[in-house]
């Protein structure tokens, strides 16, 4: 056992109250972390195998006072302080054997992040002595002071919730803007310069009123949770700016604070008054959170705060005890089997709610989370039935990316009702499709659905299915089409980093062009593949600045990038226009036809009037150009390039057409029950390519190459249907 006391200016006083006076406690009642009350504030901490618990005060001076806390039970120690309050920095050292063998790695030399603090203040020297082993062996203990070379926990003290959205948001009319907090207005011209790349940035009137206007009602923010940079991206001049390296699971980032909040618990404020703005604007806020593993990495990696506290109740270990199980590819697996591990989560996720004001969470490879005792992956685990019973978190939008990387880890279609999930099967083929690489329209019409092939089983709705074609991870959707090849020079790993799998098409050239004819073509596929996400069932997440024709130049593995290579500019480039308005478009019909979001699976079959007689069309029919329903000969026509999409109930209908054919097609507009005049709401051509004046059934219609078409079709909701009208000549008016 370790019992040296570490060199420094440290005073140890008595401890303030006895363990006889704490009580007894059970670990599912215990309250941890460090709350302010009863004139002082208490300080708890679950160290299931620790011998002695200190908690370091650190004062404005950065001296330090030291207080043993109380073992009470179930593993929990816990300690009163009067007179102690908001913004009091402190730490943990947690004394106990050096057994790596046993996964014990005690080391009170290293000073501790609390698990549970509400903000963390300063940042962690990689050079110092963060490690709990000596250079020479993982496996020996190096007995130098930490304290100069890692962050404090700060105490915070509960303050109202921020104001809660006027309506909530339902999933089925949900359209989730995946955005990096800083980087969204690092560059905006209307922020502040004081303000942009935070919280209050975020929140600014002309940042939010985008969202609105674009139509967003929810954004997802990538990590907000306190995260620090892994050291071989610090020794490369680079520092982690995705934020996928969590360190406290309850503490705003700090750094993303403005200047005007100070770091010692004003980021708490800060993150509040932004949830408030933007609900305050209808907008739903959902969190990228990642529990799979955290910022500590393997065990030859930096102890600032889990592991010191132990290493085997936080983390899943090997069979010898000795090596971290990694199935995330970061280092560490955070071990939800364990009671006290499951409690940090459960916790976490009640805070953000409940304290916050988070509307939903996006849970970063959420297969590690549902991982047993023996690595295993189980759908019936202790999360998912916790998560599922709480109050605090009923209503909450749970997304999970539904794998990781560890064994049985691809769990696409398997989470079950109260989840969504992202469908990394949607990316791939829209992509595929809009490139020429997929035979026929098959898939297409199984996509568009909401991937019932995936999700339409167990009584799940059709929100079931995330959408997306784009992500932080990867291009954009512009270096979607303009780079064969990825070209990650910039992360200074020689361009290994990265995926090589990315589906992309340059359309000829490989990076930016001054060629009219190829950037058009470019801009004609953004819009198809904006129009075939937005336009599909499910929920549709669009990565910020696809709308503006944003470019990372090639990279597809910005995480290193906290530069303008990731930061999206507000300054797009005029020939991007039409992106941002089809977006408009298209999200404006999203939001006034309930047909596009529905949250119910639809089959063939037909819709009826008030009264319970039929009308004669299907709620979901598919067409051929020739204006009649797909045969079977014609799903199994690997050449297709074209297929209509009708959608109906008792009071609309709608017929899309998706062509990514290379030359243009006669479409034969279906006629009556279907529709009694069609009139075109929006394309992805451009201006004079298609009739804007309606057009009778029938008739027919040239539609351009590479094009999605949106028509409402006119349809009666009674219990007659009157026949089509003749066709005139203003039908050929073009827009």
């Amino acid at each position: 056992m370790l019992s040296r006391v570490p060199e420094g200016s440290i005073f140890v006083t008595p401890t303030s109250v006895a363990a006889s006076e704490q009580g007894a406690t059970t670990l599912t009642d215990a309250v941890l972390g460090a709350r302010v009350r009863d004139g002082g504030t208490t300080f708890s901490l679950w160290a299931p195998r620790a011998s002695r618990i200190e908690l370091v005060l650190v004062d404005e001076h950065r001296r330090q006072t030291n207080h043993d806390l109380a073992a009470t039970g179930a593993g929990v120690w816990s300690l009163h302080l009067p007179g102690i309050g908001d913004g009091q920095r402190y730490g943990y050292r947690v004394h106990g054997a050096w057994a790596p063998e046993k996964g014990e790695r005690f080391n009170p030399a290293k000073l501790l992040l609390d698990p549970y603090a509400r903000a963390i203040t300063g940042g962690v020297d990689y050079s110092g002595p963060i490690a709990d082993h000596t250079p020479e062996s993982n496996f020996l203990p190096d007995l130098t002071d930490s304290f100069a070379a890692v962050p404090l926990s700060v105490v915070v003290a509960d303050s109202p919730p921020p104001a809660p959205l006027p309506r909530p948001v339902p999933l089925a009319e949900m359209v989730i803007y995946e955005t990096h907090l800083r980087g969204y207005t690092r560059q905006h011209p209307a922020v502040p310069e004081h303000l942009r790349g935070t919280y209050a940035g975020m929140a600014y009137p002309a940042v939010v009123q985008h969202l609105v206007d674009l139509g967003v009602n929810a954004v997802e923010f990538l990590p907000v949770h306190h995260f620090v940079s892994e050291p071989f991206i610090v020794g490369r001049g680079l520092t982690n700016y995705w934020g996928y390296n969590s360190l406290g699971f309850f503490a705003p980032h700090g750094p993303y604070a403005s200047s005007d909040a100070g770091t010692l618990g004003g980021q708490v404020t800060e993150f509040k008054e932004m949830v408030s703005a933007l609900h305050s604007a209808g907008i739903a806020v959902i969190l990228d959170v990642v529990y799979n593993h955290t910022g500590e990495g393997g065990h030859e990696g930096p102890t600032l705060s889990f592991r010191g506290i132990d290493h085997d109740a936080y983390y899943r270990l090997t069979d010898d005890k000795r090596n971290d199980y990694d199935v995330s590819g970061c280092g560490n697996a955070v071990d939800t089997s364990n009671p006290g591990v499951l409690k940090l989560v459960l916790d976490s996720l009640r805070y953000w709610a409940a304290d916050m004001g988070v509307d939903g969470f996006r849970f970063d490879l959420a297969t590690t989370l549902i991982r047993d005792h023996a690595h295993h992956v189980d759908q019936n685990h202790e999360f998912k039935r916790l998560v599922a019973a709480d109050p605090v978190l009923a209503g909450k939008v749970m997304i999970a990316e539904p794998w990781d990387m560890g064994p049985y880890g691809y769990q696409v279609g398997r989470w079950g009702q109260d989840w969504a999930e992202w469908n990394d099967r949607f990316r791939g083929f829209a992509r595929d499709f809009w490139r020429g690489a997929i035979g026929g329209v098959q898939e297409l019409a199984t996509r568009l659905s909401g991937s019932s092939d995936i999700f339409d089983h167990g009584g799940r709705p059709a929100t079931s299915s995330v959408n997306f074609v784009t992500a932080h991870d990867g291009f954009t959707m512009r270096d979607i089409v303009t780079y064969d090849l990825k070209h990650n020079e910039a992360n200074a790993e020689r361009n290994r980093d990265g995926a090589d799998d990315n589906r992309s098409w340059n359309h000829g050239y490989e990076g930016e062009t001054d060629d009219g004819s190829i950037v058009a073509a470019r801009q004609r596929t953004t819009r198809n593949l904006m129009a075939t996400l937005l336009l599909s069932a499910g929920v549709p997440m669009i990565l910020a600045g696809d709308e503006l024709g944003r470019t990372q130049g090639g990279n597809n593995n910005a995480y290193c990038q906290d530069s303008p290579v990731s930061w999206v500019n507000w300054l797009a480039e005029e020939e991007w226009v039409g992106q941002e308005e089809l977006t408009r478009t298209l999200l404006k019909l999203r939001a006034e036809h309930p047909l596009l979001r529905s949250d119910r699976w639809r089959y063939h079959g037909e819709v009826t009037d008030d009264n319970g007689h039929g009308l004669g069309r299907s709620p979901v029919a598919w067409f051929a150009e020739s204006g009649t329903e797909m045969t079977t000969d014609a799903w199994h026509d690997m050449g297709r390039r074209t297929l209509g999409m009708y959608l109906s109930d008792r009071t609309e209908a709608l017929l899309i057409y998706f062509h990514a054919g290379w030359d243009p097609v006669e479409i034969s507009l279906p006629g009556a029950p279907w529709a009694q005049g069609y009139h075109l709401l929006a394309h992805t051509g451009v201006p004079g390519e298609l009739p804007r004046r309606p057009v009778a059934p029938g008739r027919t219609v040239t539609m351009p190459a590479r094009t999605v078409v949106v028509l409402a079709a006119d349809v009666r909701t009674g219990a007659e249907l009157v026949p089509a009208s003749p066709a005139t000549p203003s039908e050929d008016v073009t827009d």
